[in-house]
């Protein structure tokens, strides 16, 4: 009945308006998903990367650490970009540019050759260390400009009481994206490259990386990696083609407003009287109450912190631990990964459903029970025996999944209500950059731990920081469902 009451007030505009509705979430959702095609293959080409190269976990550790700050500044500034230039536009660019990138590190071993003029050696593996870092770094910057158009756009056309429910089936874009992107290059690497196995220099080169990286079964895998020798190259070239032909997508899917294809604004998302024809002063104002002063969208932003590194420690780590610590082939730790975000998927559709309609819209109360959930996932996981076969280790994960993409999806959600559709953008910009840190302390921590303490402390260290996600999101149990009563109180008079 409440949907009903909200697009009838469309009139006559009603259809048009739920047919637009429906293309913009397609849109983004597809448009967004493949953002992750350019940017989860870095995690399944690392393990053919130490094979070959012998990198090590602490180098990929600082690469995941500078590129994840980056992409988080990169979502701030084009929180305030897309006031300016349609979301449309700077999404499609950001896609386009991300296939860029990736084309450019595919050539990194040509660039490294061509640097240093040798095949081998510490200053090759420096000067390739040092190229790669470059190109993800930019690659992670272009891909900031893929959700705080999402972010500001799809506000404009779901109605608050909706918002939960229909974003959350648009967040499941993350998963999507990243669980086709594993199982992609997944197959890639095992079944893609030079086969050198019958080359005893390079099989005994391989070993020794492997060895010295302390990979279990390190002979036995030194076979598997030397039958694909430069797959990993593929794992950035094939994704990059496919972005080439989202950034088109995009562009000519898209529209930015209701306004830009004749439709009124949605009824429910009232302003008082802000207006974007203000003074700067008056916008400025605005935003200082619903974002920078906001103690709800602050607390949102923080926790976003814990909860990029509960997932992203599993996300990007996953392939290298299963491969290294339980002995699994890539092609099967890229398939367990991949059930992981396809768990995602529907604990982002349930954390959404249950949001609206047993939260009453209090996503804050569903983010509590999903990290709860999460760090018993987790918990679980650290005590499984090494003998665990694939299928209860891949349950397991699975479980971890679908609590942790709740949170995940919700806090964005949660920011676009509390900061009003005007403001979402900006607020979810900060929660990027917070949220981003996350992830990068957690690519250097985990790196740097895994190294030094094997990756049973890993775990150990996740499941601690879910439990502090948790508490900081249950200190607002009390916050309003969102913030357009706050944004009619704003007078505009007071200096």
């Amino acid at each position: 009945m409440e949907k009903m009451d909200v697009y009838s007030s469309l009139g006559s505009q009603r259809k048009k308006f739920l047919s637009w509705q429906m293309r913009t979430i397609l849109v983004t959702m597809l448009g967004y998903a493949i953002f992750y095609f350019v940017r989860k293959n870095f995690s399944l080409a690392m393990p053919g990367l130490t094979a070959e190269y012998g990198i090590t976990n602490k180098s990929f550790g600082w690469i995941i650490f500078a590129s994840s700050l980056v992409y988080g500044f990169s979502r701030f500034i084009n929180g305030y970009s897309v006031d300016r230039v349609k979301g449309r536009i700077i999404m499609a660019l950001g896609l386009l540019l991300c296939a860029v990138a990736n084309f450019a590190f595919g050539f990194g071993v040509n660039l490294s050759q061509v640097f240093t003029g040798t095949e081998s050696g510490p200053d090759f593996t420096s000067a390739l260390i040092l190229i790669m870092g470059i190109t993800i770094i930019l690659n992670q910057y272009f891909q900031g400009m893929g959700f705080p158009p999402c972010a500001r756009i799809l506000p404009h056309w779901i109605p608050p009481a909706e918002l939960a429910t229909k974003m959350s089936i648009w967040n499941t874009s993350h998963s999507i994206g990243a669980a086709f992107a594993v199982i992609i290059c997944g197959y890639i690497m095992g079944t893609m490259g030079t086969d050198m196995s019958a080359n005893t220099e390079v099989v005994a080169r391989i070993t020794a990386n492997l060895t010295n990286n302390d990979v279990a079964n390190a002979t036995t895998q030194a076979l598997t990696y030397a039958a694909h020798v430069g797959a990993w190259k593929w794992c950035f070239w094939i994704p990059a083609c496919i972005a080439v032909a989202g950034a088109i997508f995009i562009f000519l899917g898209l529209r930015d407003e209701p306004k830009d294809v004749g439709l009124p604004d949605l009824p429910d998302t009232s302003l008082g009287s802000y207006s974007e024809s203000m003074s700067g002063k008056a916008r400025k104002k605005f935003e200082s109450v619903m974002v920078w002063k906001n103690r709800w969208v602050w607390t949102f932003c923080i926790a976003n912190m814990f909860v990029y590194v509960v997932r992203m420690g599993v996300l990007d780590w996953g392939p290298k631990f299963l491969t290294e610590s339980r002995g699994m082939d890539i092609s099967t730790a890229g398939w367990t990964v991949a059930a992981f975000e396809i768990a995602g998927i529907v604990g982002t559709l349930f954390a959404g459903w249950a949001t609206d309609h047993i939260f009453k819209g209090k996503g804050h109360h569903m983010c509590v029970v999903c990290m709860l959930g999460a760090a018993a996932f987790m918990t679980l996981f650290r005590f499984l025996p090494q003998s665990a076969g694939i299928t209860i280790t891949a349950a397991v994960l699975i479980g971890a999944g679908f609590c942790i993409y709740g949170p995940q999806a919700l806090v964005g959600i949660e920011l676009s209500k509390q900061a009003t559709k005007e403001a979402s953008a900006r607020a979810n910009g900060i929660a990027g950059i917070l949220g981003y840190i996350g992830s990068g302390f957690s690519g250097l921590l985990v790196g740097y731990v895994a190294d030094m303490y094997g990756w049973t402390r890993v775990f150990e260290t996740i499941i601690l920081v879910a439990v502090i996600g948790m508490l900081i999101i249950l200190s607002m149990w009390q916050a309003p469902r969102d913030g357009y009563a706050r944004s009619q109180q704003i007078n505009y008079d007071e200096e």
